[in-house]
């Protein structure tokens, strides 16, 4: 029985579309996993800010905004997208926009807070667009009741890509230090490797993955962005119509809140804790990338056995035990073991999430809807950090209470999913599909 079965697929796709659907989550890791987790942050934190107490809540406070403007625009983008069958158009921009973020951070050395702040938040922003757009292919592409593992496909090979864009840079960094060369030297070196890398194999995605949807409409010109306003206070409005996938979104925000802290911090962490080298937190989120893929990739067929709530709750659960284990965590090993806890229950995790948005999404309104899974994506990613970084400042850098204060996130996602009604969710979603090919176009 083959991994990757064509059953998995809809009518008509072929495995190579899924291939380049796949790439995007290879290019865009390297991303995540360099600048957000492994190198910037840290180098942010300990170099640019050059150790000062206000460091942290810095870095925490750029994310933040980034995470408030793509809040504020993604919605009505996803709208727009949907009306004009414009989510290929959209992602090479975005993309561009990132991987120039991303080239720009290398011009970032001690001291230089404000160009690395500026070039942070533009890199996020364009990063996030890419990271929604690219989920709303997912139901052009699988099968309603594989939607767990063809998402699992995705993110355990994005994974790979962050350990090829993370290797590359740990060899690197290696071979300088081997050298004597300081920080200031080889971390401008991963942006490049970082950009690269991203630039490079997005072209797959954009040479591979076709454009499946169909305008919604002919707007007259210009009128585009006011029509897709107009869409998004209709979702609005119609919210209770979709009454769990809004439960979903707000389950979103307090988990991925969680999961936005281990992303963003898990570096700062262990460097101000337990004191690990540069090398030494490479290796370590290397270690994260491998579980997280393996655990996207297994993860994604349990889900399609267990169902999607019950695996979105049993990864929450493991996420609950890794903030217990690094709290208490005094010396590497047992640092190490949550870690791979981590790992394993990010990448299903986050699979899950997207693959559950996927079948409670109204076909006609696939970008519409996962922009505003977005929505809730980055508001968690707004609270997460910031309460990190406000607890570190408020109470003068105690880390250990930070990341004892992350598991609550994870406790309250638990709850709220048990407000999540997928089978109702889905016959609400068919409705609207229903309902909209009623109508004439």
């Amino acid at each position: 029985m083959s991994m990757f079965p064509q059953s998995a697929l809809k009518p008509g796709v072929r495995k190579r579309e899924v291939f380049g659907w796949a790439m995007y989550d290879f290019a865009n890791s390297g991303y995540t996993t360099v600048v957000l987790t492994a190198v910037f942050s840290a180098w942010f934190v300990g170099g640019v800010a050059g150790g000062e107490a206000w460091g942290t809540l810095a870095w925490t406070s750029a994310l933040a905004i980034s995470s408030l403007i793509v809040m504020l625009t993604m919605p009505g983008l996803g709208a727009y997208a949907d009306l004009r069958a414009a989510k290929k158009r959209l992602l090479v921009l975005s993309t561009l926009g990132c991987v120039l973020g991303t080239a720009a951070l290398a011009g970032a050395g001690p001291g230089d807070v404000a160009w690395a702040l500026v070039a942070i938040v533009l890199s996020n922003v364009f990063y996030s667009y890419g990271e929604a757009l690219i989920a709303a292919f997912l139901p052009e592409l699988a099968t309603e009741d594989r939607m767990g593992s063809v998402s699992g496909w995705g993110w355990s090979f994005g994974y790979l890509g962050g350990m090829l864009t993370l290797g590359l840079s740990l060899w690197y960094v290696t071979h300088a230090q081997a050298q004597g060369l300081p920080a200031s030297h080889f971390v401008p070196v991963t942006m490049l490797i970082t950009a690269g890398i991203f630039g490079a194999s997005a072209l797959v995605t954009f040479a591979l993955l076709p454009e499946r949807a169909q305008a919604l409409s002919r707007p007259a010109p210009g009128a585009g962005f006011q029509a897709s306003l107009a869409r998004l206070k209709r979702t609005w409005r119609e919210a209770r119509s979709f009454q769990d996938f809004t439960a979903l979104l707000v389950c979103s925000v307090a988990y991925q809140a969680g999961i936005s802290v281990v992303i963003a911090l898990a570096a700062v962490y262990a460097e101000q804790v337990l004191a690990f080298q540069q090398t030494e937190t490479m290796l370590l989120i290397f270690l994260v990338n491998i579980a997280a893929a393996l655990g996207a990739f297994a993860w994604g067929y349990v889900q399609d056995r267990i169902g999607h709530r019950p695996a979105l709750g049993i990864t929450l659960a493991g996420w609950i035990v890794m903030t217990v284990l690094a709290a208490l965590a005094t010396g590497p090993g047992l640092f190490w073991l949550a870690a791979v806890i981590a790992g394993l229950c990010m990448g299903s995790s986050q699979s899950a999430g997207r693959a559950l948005a996927g079948v409670l999404a109204p076909g006609q309104r696939r970008a519409e809807f996962f922009g505003l899974w977005m929505f809730a994506v980055r508001l968690s990613a707004i609270i997460g950090p910031m309460t990190y970084g406000l607890v570190t400042w408020s109470t003068g850098g105690n880390h250990r209470l930070a990341i004892a204060s992350t598991g609550l996130f994870f406790v309250g996602g638990l709850l709220l999913l048990t407000r999540v009604n997928v089978q109702r969710g889905i016959a609400a979603a068919a409705a609207a599909n229903d309902e909209a090919a009623a109508q004439p176009r």
